[in-house]
């Protein structure tokens, strides 16, 4: 169980990162933050670039960085996205960052779309990623 408390801090992680995006092509600005079972933080922002398929997800870039650090057992994730000068969307990640997700997180994951510190949506991987194929389907 998260407490509420640290759900606030991660989602207003998520939204101030948003600052940090690099997104000339679709002004789509997205900022994430994911939980360590441990309770560490690693943030990400989405890095878009002109070739278009080398552009990395905001999702995609905070759980690099907490598996390049050696931590590969997650709790959750707070995503905050949206056009550039317009509000924020309750912004679910694309399918390429559930299955990334998929690869280091149980079906039981916590997943929020985040507005503010404060307005957010709960979902699990699972909710998001029913039927889903992960490690555990090659062992």
């Amino acid at each position: 169980m998260i407490e509420k408390n640290a759900i606030s801090n991660l989602c207003q992680k998520a939204v101030e990162m948003r600052s940090k995006s690099y997104a000339p092509y679709s002004d789509f600005l997205v900022g994430s933050a994911v939980l360590t079972e441990d309770g560490e933080i690693f943030t990400g922002c989405n890095i878009e670039n002109s070739a278009f398929g080398p552009s990395i997800c905001a999702e995609r870039t905070a759980i690099a960085k907490a598996v390049s650090e050696g931590h590969k057992n997650l709790a959750a994730i707070a995503i905050a996205g949206g056009k550039r000068d317009g509000d924020l969307q309750y912004c679910a990640p694309c399918g390429v960052c559930r299955q990334v997700m998929r690869e280091f997180c149980k079906p039981s994951f916590k997943v929020y779309l985040a507005r503010s510190a404060d307005d957010y949506k709960e979902f699990t991987l699972g909710d998001l990623l029913p039927e889903s194929f992960g490690p555990d389907n090659l062992s």
